[in-house]
Order: C-alpha cells, then structure tokens, then sequence
C-alpha cells in the first residue's frame, strides 16, 4: 500500500471571527492511500490542522507527511503521538480504501439516508447587530439549539444580546451553548457563570484557559452553570493521562473534535473513559473541509448520540468539495445517491 498527500488552502466565504482573530482561509492536507497497482482507486482523508489550536502545526509537520509516506511504501509503522489530525486523516483514509473507495467511512443507517443527526446553530462572532441578526436567522430555520461565540465584544454587551435572545424564546424553546475559548479569568469567572445561568444558559465550553486543571475544577465545583471541556483536551495522550484530567476537574460534558483529540480512536477512548464517569460529551467539528466534515458525521452518527452535535455544514468555504450531507432545519441527513468521483482531486498538488 501507498500513500501520497496534498497541501490545500481553503477560503472563507467571508471573514469569520474567531477568539484567536478573523480568519479568511484555513491550510488542510488532503491523503489518500492506494495499490501501487491500481493507483485510481483510493480512499481519502483529510489531515485537519489548524494553526493557533493544534500542538502540531509547526515547521516538523510536513516532515512527519513524508515520514508517513515512506513508512507506508516499506510497510513500518510510524509513531503519530501528537499528531492528531494526521490521525484523523489516515483513518478516513484507510477505512475509505478498504471500504471500496466510495467515501463510506461509517456505513451505517444515516448512509443509508434512513437517520439524520440534530446539530446546534453556531453563530459566529461579531458586533451585536450582526449576531443578533444571525441568532433569529438560525431560529427561523428550525434550530432549537444555539452555540454562541462569546468574547468579541465587551462583557454588557454579551449579556444584553442573551437577554434579548431570553425575551424572544424560553429555555424551553431554545437551548443557548457558550463558548469562551478560554477568555474569563479566574477574577470574573465565577460572577460571569453565575450570570450567565440566570439567563438559562445551558453550558458553557472552557471558560479559563487549557493548561490550568485545578483552577478548572475548582471551576467546575463551584459553577452554577455547566462546565465543558475543549482545548483542555488538545495535546492530553494516553489513557492515564485522560482519566487524571477526568478525575481532576470533573467537568460536566467534554467537547470532542477528532482532529484534535487523537482522530476518532482518540475520540472514542475520551467517551468511553467520559461515560464510566458520568460526564456528558457531544462531537464538534473543527473547520474540516467536506471531505473531512463528511467522514466526521459519519462516525458521529454511529455514537447513538441523544443531544444536539456542534456539526459544520461545509457552508463557509467557497473552494469546498462535493458533499453528500445534506441540511433540513437542524437535521444533518446524508444523501446516498451522491457518489463522488474521485477525479475531482486530480488537480491537487499530490507529493509522492
């Protein structure tokens, strides 16, 4: 078996503001894997990095591509602790391929187009007419369940944007998620939480920084709100590892994103060690391109999940790849009479 990668750039259809700035395009490496035999049957992945979160996206990364390149070629098996999102790819990859190269990566009941996911709307960060703007947006399109990036503008003003989402629509209505990124400081965090649960806020994703378990679960301890891990989980390895984490901060739910916590065996070691101790979780995607984001809902949809999923539609890049997954209100269904030619990644600039 072979591999070959490629670098690609995909571009925001308009500027997304995110707490480590606005992002106008995104680097990703596409994989596939093949018979040297055969080479126009292969099975694809996507290697997800993203710059600023992912503890691999340094110089060495496009070395560790061609150190997996030619491990593959002579059959040796490469050591990728700490490199998630190549992770992520080569299990898209490898599962594509001895799936029949079709872009089943998870067959199941959902691939049958027989069973859809429900997914939160994310509404992106701005100023607080367009985030309003955007939250009745997602509301009039059947959401009933919100994510906010919080953290782009100044404190009153979040408050008073959730206080006028409150007015329109009960808790009952629509479930309100927050996500901080890491932007409260132990100073403000605990008043800010317990505000934020008097306006029936359902949780809140990494309200401090990653790197601080102690503080987190004093955090989570004394929080009126629920507590969810994110970057928390980014760059923890190995099981016992993950259960000090667990057992430390006692988080309500974590947030699992493949790309990176360890592709999706990583993911599922995360849920099965979550579980046994009674915290929650639901998958979010990480600004994967549809090729990426279509294998990742695969597998969420294997999970048997009972909550809405922080899923990307593929929406936001105007350089995207066909897709069969498809979006009715706040239901993410996939369409199996989409099949995608491989042809269309002809073009990409392969290294063998």
């Amino acid at each position: 078996m072979r591999l070959a990668y490629a670098p690609y750039i995909l571009k925001f259809r308009s500027p997304a503001g995110t707490s480590r700035g606005v992002l106008t395009e995104k680097p990703t490496f596409f994989i596939k894997v093949f018979d040297e035999n055969n080479p126009s049957d292969f099975g694809i992945g996507e290697c997800s990095v993203f710059p600023g979160l992912s503890p691999e996206a340094d110089g060495n990364y496009g070395y560790k591509l061609i150190e997996l390149l030619a491990n593959m070629a002579l059959g040796v098996e490469t050591d990728l602790t700490g490199y998630s999102s190549i992770v992520f790819g080569l299990e898209q990859a490898l599962r594509d391929f001895a799936g029949g190269c079709r872009h089943l990566f998870f067959p199941s009941a959902f691939t049958q187009g027989r069973e859809s996911i429900e997914i939160n709307g994310l509404v992106w960060m701005g100023n607080f007419d367009e985030m309003i703007e955007r939250i009745d947006e997602k509301v009039a399109k059947g959401f009933h369940c919100i994510k906010l990036k919080i953290g782009a503008i100044d404190w009153k003003k979040e408050v008073e944007m959730i206080e006028y989402i409150r007015k329109k629509y009960s808790d009952s209505t629509l479930q309100i998620r927050v996500d901080a990124n890491g932007g409260f400081s132990m100073d403000n965090a605990l008043p800010r939480l317990k505000r934020l649960a008097d306006l029936g806020v359902h949780s809140i994703e990494q309200p401090i920084p990653a790197g601080m378990p102690e503080l987190m679960a004093f955090l989570c301890q004394m929080s009126p709100l629920k507590i969810a891990l994110d970057e928390s989980l980014i760059g923890v390895y190995g099981k016992e590892n993950k259960i000090s984490l667990l057992d430390t901060v006692n988080p309500a739910f974590v947030i699992l994103k493949p790309s990176l916590c360890g592709g999706f065996s990583g993911a599922e070691e995360w849920i099965r060690l979550s579980e046994e101790r009674g915290i929650g979780w639901w998958v979010t995607s990480a600004l994967e391109s549809n090729v990426g984001l279509n294998a990742l809902a695969q597998w969420t949809a294997t999970l048997n999940t009972t909550i809405p999923q922080g899923l990307g539609t593929g929406a936001l890049f105007t350089n995207n790849f066909e897709s069969p997954l498809r979006l009715d209100s706040d239901q993410l269904s996939f369409d199996p009479s989409i099949q995608i030619d491989n042809s269309i990644y002809e073009s990409l600039d392969w290294r063998y």
